[in-house]
């Protein structure tokens, strides 16, 4: 068996590519496993060619990110923050701040399904479901956000944790082993051992049973991780400059992730009012795009530690390199996505679903966002970037900027002057703006750095 190489040989002996490649590719393949077992949902549940079944499922894309969003608050922050103690030598306080991240996401995690039991009529009818789609919509709150609350939001901490740890082929296992279960268990609900009529809750049970063992199996990899830190759940609290750091990234992380939900939902809520078919087609073709958005976060997500470690130790020219080498892929990617789903739209809707109104908007709709979810990219590697830097007030702004004074305000104008399709529009105009306001940033970071280090 191969020896098992610690943080220090991944963040600072391997040259750059090789170290990219040791933390991306495995965050890479379990981000498009996160998306493959998403678009399974939405593609079983579209073999019942009922558009009110989706609309429902797809409905509930802005609530599940919100999981995303409370698992980033200790996920991110302690993420980057364990990274720069190991740099310093600090062990200890490396193992008190993990221990500290993974208490405290299992209170907000339980806090969050109580809230969703609560209120989840309310928040669905808010988010544009219908009579007819809301009783789809609740059964899958219930089982994959309610009961799956917790394993869901701890999952998300606990691969952040590990890839921080140099562990990112292990957290990319966890993701992996829940994605196949999720894409076995499925039909096999649905079709199988469920009565027609009860797929979405087919979808819902097994969803709830793959996070479960996903995040049984990162918690015990975790445990068993002794050589850069010493889990102890119940450890004592970590400094309070530690806890700081948590929030200082974590909260912009999560600030970022909730405008990001917050602009979804309004987006959900405006295409709801062309009819079902379109808020079906928008909840297909948001899945749809997240080929190369899920490459360009398990891209940035391999980044940031060793961003983080480089940057405890000052040492600039490595940070320069690994930003070129990350770009120079993502670069790449967003062209060969580009390219893709300009020629297979059709085709890449049609995989979901065959009524033929649902499929005429999709396709329109994806022809347009295609080229945001390339360029969404660069948006994603801003904000990271300055995460690894441990410099939240600027992610923050960035995230301000791209979604509550650019994005959100343009859904509205648009959808007011070009009507539905303006929809769609409204995401590239606002990110080709977020984008060069983003690296006029970057550079300006970068060029005060030098400064100070000469």
């Amino acid at each position: 068996m191969a020896r098992q190489r610690t943080s220090e040989e991944i963040f600072r002996e391997m040259t750059v590519p090789q170290a990219v490649r040791t933390m991306a590719v495995p965050a890479v393949v379990s981000q498009l496993i996160v998306l493959i077992y998403n678009l399974a949902d939405t593609y079983f549940i579209g073999q019942t060619n009922s558009p009110y079944m989706v609309a429902g499922v797809s409905l509930i894309l802005p609530v599940f990110n919100l999981t995303l969003c409370l698992g980033g608050l200790f996920g991110i922050g302690g993420g980057a923050l364990l990274p720069k103690l190991l740099a310093m030598g600090d062990r200890e306080e490396a193992s008190r701040a993990a221990a500290y991240c993974l208490r405290f996401s299992v209170a907000v995690a339980l806090l969050f399904s109580a809230g969703l039991l609560i209120f989840m009529r309310p928040i669905l009818l808010l988010l544009g479901a219908s009579e007819n789609t809301l009783s789809h919509a609740s059964t899958y709150v219930r089982m994959v956000l309610v009961l799956g609350g917790v394993p869901t939001i701890f999952s998300n901490v606990l691969s952040n944790l590990l890839r921080s740890l140099g562990l990112s082929r292990e957290a990319g296992v966890g993701v992996a082993l829940g994605g196949a279960l999720n894409i076995g268990l499925d039909p096999l609900f649905m079709f199988v051992l469920l009565p027609k009529g009860s797929e979405v809750l087919g979808v819902g049970i097994a969803t709830l049973i793959s996070n479960v063992i996903a995040c049984v199996y990162c918690l015990a990899v975790f445990l068993r991780r002794q050589r850069e830190i010493t889990p102890r759940f119940f450890a004592p609290a970590p400094r309070r400059e530690s806890i700081a750091a948590v929030f200082t990234v974590g909260v912009p992380g999560t600030l970022g992730t909730l405008l990001f939900d917050i602009d979804y939902m309004v987006l959900d809520k405006l295409v709801a009012g062309y009819g079902e078919a379109a808020l079906a087609a928008i909840g297909i073709v948001l899945k749809a795009e997240r080929f190369p958005q899920q490459i360009g976060i398990g891209l940035c997500q391999g980044m940031v530690p060793l961003v983080a470690y480089s940057y405890a130790l000052h040492d600039r020219e490595r940070i320069r390199e690994i930003m070129a080498y990350v770009l120079k892929i993502g670069v790449t990617v967003a062209l060969v996505s580009i390219s893709v789903y300009e020629l297979f739209t059709h085709q890449i809707v049609r995989l979901f679903i065959a009524d033929a109104e649902t499929l005429m908007i999709g396709t329109g709709f994806l022809r347009v966002r295609a080229l945001a979810a390339a360029i969404m990219f660069f948006c994603f590697f801003a904000v990271f970037l300055f995460q690894g830097f441990g410099d939240g007030r600027r992610s923050t702004a960035l995230a301000i900027i791209r979604w509550a004074v650019l994005n959100i305000p343009m859904l509205y104008l648009f959808n007011a002057v070009f009507g539905m399709y303006g929809l769609v529009w409204a995401q590239v105009v606002s990110d080709v703006i977020t984008v060069g306001i983003s690296f006029a940033v970057i550079f300006r970071y970068m060029r005060q750095w030098a400064k100070k280090e000469v």
